[in-house]
């Protein structure tokens, strides 16, 4: 278990956590606590209550308060623009999702006051998750990375593989030329990054804009930075639709991601079936939980048709 989630987490809590089977700990994606609730371990697709001899631990208002103020450094209100977002990144790349009561002024939130839950989620690099897909994804002429649009459900490794995929580029390995790799991260979960410095290895020759919208972010990446290749994560809105395509029409590769949970699916989302229509993506990766997070279950080209299938 990263040291950075330990840090923040109140004595009673870390001591149950460091009791579980050493095999979860590894395995830990979320930690989820809320006042007079059980305190929730989220492993591999799998659920844990925390508990000792005395039975299940509910997390109460002083554990809580341990926890936030371990987070904010005893300063909530340093926070507020992160907490608008609903939450807070911390070193290590780790992020602190809230809930609770949302302050309003001027018809928007100010901040979450009190917080009543959060949801930890550990951030994890996997060395080597795009290992199996860069050929899949090389164009055969030119030896670069074919426009590439990965979908799946939700928590199924789509973020994972972005990230690994920019720092195979940004490093040029596996006998690729090096190229240039700008990362919009709107949420924050692609770099991890932590007061705009990436805490995740995401490449060499990677720039990061971290918390700006996507669509705004990749024309700001384009003028500033000259990419060679723009990596996303969730596109879905005609605003993100129509970045992608001005980045297309500018000459940068793009690699981004989208929930859907088939091909079929992904056509029934009107903005992006408009990409898919116009072939815009020239390869189209489907992800799965089948056999865990990041299950690669096939690859099809710019029309539909089925390029690698799992066994």
């Amino acid at each position: 278990m990263q040291k950075e989630v330990l840090s923040i987490l109140p004595p009673g809590i870390r001591k149950l956590l460091l009791s579980q089977p050493e095999d979860v700990l590894k395995q830990v994606e979320e930690i989820r606590l809320g006042i007079g609730k059980k305190v929730m371990l989220y492993h591999q697709g799998r659920e844990t209550v925390l508990s000792d001899a005395c039975g299940e631990h509910v997390c109460s208002r002083e554990d809580m308060a341990k926890l936030i103020q371990a987070v904010s450094n005893s300063s909530l209100y340093a926070f507020d623009a992160e907490i608008k977002q609903g939450f807070i990144s911390i070193p290590g790349g780790h992020r602190i999702g809230l809930a609770g009561k949302a302050v309003i002024e001027a018809g928007k939130v100010k901040r979450i006051n009190p917080i009543i839950s959060v949801n930890i989620r550990v951030a994890r690099q996997v060395i080597g998750a795009a290992s199996p897909l860069i050929n899949l994804l090389t164009d055969r002429k030119t030896a670069l990375i074919c426009h590439t649009l990965i979908i799946s459900p939700p928590k199924c490794g789509k973020t994972t593989l972005l990230r690994d995929l920019a720092r195979q580029i940004g490093n040029g390995l596996q006998g690729f030329p090096p190229q240039r790799v700008g990362i919009v991260d709107e949420r924050s979960e692609l770099a991890g990054s932590f007061q705009g410095i990436p805490q995740l290895d995401v490449g060499l020759r990677t720039d990061v804009l971290d918390n700006c919208p996507k669509a705004e972010g990749m024309m700001m990446l384009i003028r500033s930075m000259g990419p060679d290749v723009m990596i996303t994560d969730e596109i879905g809105t005609e605003k993100d639709v129509a970045a992608v395509r001005e980045a297309i029409n500018a000459g940068v590769t793009i690699i981004a991601s989208a929930h859907a949970g088939s091909f079929e699916e992904l056509l029934k989302r009107p903005e992006l079936a408009k990409l898919v229509t116009d072939q815009v993506f020239k390869r189209i990766v489907l992800l799965s939980g089948r056999k865990g997070a990041g299950t690669l279950e096939m690859v099809l080209d710019s029309l539909g048709k089925i390029i690698w299938r799992e066994d």
